[in-house]
């Protein structure tokens, strides 16, 4: 009886049990009727769920397909709640509602913000402390105040030039009125060519699984492959019903609790949907896979910050039946400055395929900062300047440090160069020192 129920499939039996409930509210009933706190709750756990069913079908795809294919297919289906609830703000904003456009730009740039800010240094942080046991070799101990580090493969050479690329683009985008069918096409552009690339490697076998990716790449391809759409699938169905109630949940809670909704749609609903994400990533860290965990990360920010901003503007442009260009104000102006001034920083830390614990804190503490100075102000601190002013100091700030460390790490750069074109003409992904 034991061995039955150490068996892997008792694990995905289990998931779907846990997201059972939502999905049959899903079908019968309407989520509102629950209430606040019991959607929060039920619709919660299916995330939680959805969240374990993507990483497996990500490590299963792995036998199939070129792992970094693989963890961009993980990327994007784990983002997905995001680009649903910008895509509603921008529907919005083309049938005329006041200020919805400012909203759905508020919303990406609080996305894309927490993915850094958090995500890449919590998953840094978790990563050095889960390898005291879990024995990650991803993981380098240095001599000095926070020097730890987490080593990251070589192969994400690729990603960092074409989040390069994009994160120089966007600084452009406030600068013609808002988002328009250029920033489309070349946003957009950017992420076919990306995945032009890595969609052309070879799989890659050479990682060890265990539990259910182990018991799934292990059956034959007839068995496999229908399985991994499976767990795609039904993940990907309940990331896209419940995670939306979950952060509209949450934001009616913060709302009861005097929170200001614009705060609210800003960073509270972006952390319930990058969720899965955050999710995913610490469980392949609590694996061992911290290589994996950050190829997702970072995956997911250059899809967020090339799709997410690109497809806006066709959104607006199908709601108000015609093409149109997806205006906004000067303040998310400076919020998207702000959010590629504070990607160009986390790029000048990537170029040298490592992050440590001084780098990860810096990043978590501008991050939480910066937010929490502008909540303050929004709870009337009085303080001798604007939000605006704030948000162009910040990215002043970022600017300025990263430059820095741009300057004084060219040869680092030109390796990333090297590595990337070598990826981009190859039929695999180099990885190896050169």
């Amino acid at each position: 009886m034991s061995s039955r129920l150490r068996h892997p499939l008792v694990a995905v039996a289990a998931v779907v049990l846990l997201s059972s409930p939502w999905v049959a509210i899903s079908f019968l009933s309407s989520p509102e009727a629950l209430g606040s706190v019991p959607t929060v709750a039920v619709s919660g756990l299916s995330v939680l769920g959805a969240s374990f069913l993507l990483a497996w079908g990500a490590e299963t795809a792995e036998k199939d397909v070129p792992r970094a294919f693989a963890i961009a297919v993980l990327a994007v289906l784990a983002v997905a709640p995001e680009y649903a609830v910008d895509a509603f703000y921008a529907w919005q904003a083309g049938q005329g509602e006041a200020g919805a456009a400012d909203l759905a730009v508020a919303n990406m740039t609080g996305a894309n913000r927490i993915l850094i800010g958090l995500g890449w240094s919590g998953i840094a942080l978790f990563s050095i402390y889960r390898a005291a046991t879990s024995g990650d070799t991803a993981i380098e101990r240095r001599e000095g105040f926070l020097a730890d580090a987490v080593v990251l493969d070589r192969s994400i050479a690729t990603e960092i030039a074409f989040l390069s690329m994009a994160t120089v683009w966007a600084f452009f985008v406030p600068l013609s009125g808002g988002i328009d069918i250029l920033d489309m096409l070349v946003l957009v552009g950017i992420y076919v060519a990306y995945i032009g690339i890595i969609i052309r490697g070879d799989p890659h076998g050479q990682e060890v699984h265990v539990g259910v990716p182990a018991y799934l790449q292990a059956t034959p391809a007839r068995v496999r492959i229908p399985a991994v759409f499976a767990l795609f699938g039904y993940s990907g169905f309940l990331i896209f019903t419940a995670v939306e109630p979950f952060a509209h949940g949450l934001e009616n809670i913060g709302i009861q609790y005097g929170i200001p909704e614009f705060f609210m749609i800003q960073w509270v609903a972006p952390l319930a949907s990058e969720s899965p994400e955050l999710i995913v990533t610490a469980y392949l860290v609590n694996k061992a896979r911290t290589t994996a965990a950050f190829n997702a990360l970072i995956s997911s920010k250059l899809n967020q910050w090339t799709l997410l901003i690109g497809t806006l503007g066709v959104v607006f442009s199908i709601s108000q039946g015609a093409y149109g260009v997806l205006e906004f104000s000067f303040k998310q102006s400076a919020e998207i400055w702000l959010t590629a001034a504070q990607s160009f920083f986390a790029l000048a830390i990537l170029i040298t395929f490592r992050i440590t614990m001084r780098e990860a804190v810096s990043l978590l503490v501008l991050f939480v900062s910066q937010v929490a100075i502008e909540f303050l102000m929004i709870d009337r601190l009085t303080v001798p300047f604007t939000t605006v002013d704030l948000l162009l100091a910040y990215t002043a700030l970022y600017l300025v440090v990263g430059g820095i460390m741009f300057a004084t790490q060219t040869e680092h750069v030109r390796r990333v160069g090297r590595l990337a074109k070598a990826n981009a003409v190859g039929a695999d992904r180099v990885s190896e020192s050169d």
